[in-house]
């Protein structure tokens, strides 16, 4: 759990934010995009939603 956190801490994430929203995403997210989850891959989906 703590890598979890310090990794989204190191991709300037809030680990709350990150972690409730793949927690929820997960069950239904292709083990295909599974990469679009991780933190830095994560980041750049929330930036560009962010901007649109």
């Amino acid at each position: 759990m703590y890598t979890l956190i310090a990794t989204a801490k190191l991709n300037d994430i809030a680990p709350q934010a990150w972690l409730a929203d793949v927690l929820a995403r997960i069950a239904d997210h292709p083990a295909s995009r599974l990469d679009e989850l991780l933190p830095w891959r994560w980041k750049a989906t929330e930036d560009h939603a962010a901007a649109a």
